[in-house]
């Protein structure tokens, strides 16, 4: 059975996947500049674009009213 987590290690862990979601956009944008032909390079644009919704979610979980809508 897993142990229950306090805030303060809650907090640290959607930190931790927040700043993983936000390597990830940056890693992905960076590959598909370079892409080498138009399917890969929408391929990629459409992973990274994943990313930045859950790092926009994360964010907003952590700090709420900071995201605005088109943001």
């Amino acid at each position: 059975m897993t142990q229950p987590v306090d805030a303060d290690e809650l907090l640290r862990r959607i930190r931790a996947a927040r700043d993983w979601a936000a390597g990830e956009e940056e890693r992905l944008l960076a590959l598909a500049e370079g892409a080498t032909d138009d399917v890969e390079g929408i391929g990629l644009a459409i992973q990274k674009t994943a990313f930045e919704v859950v790092r926009s979610a994360l964010d907003e979980i952590i700090e709420p009213g900071t995201q605005r809508d088109g943001d």
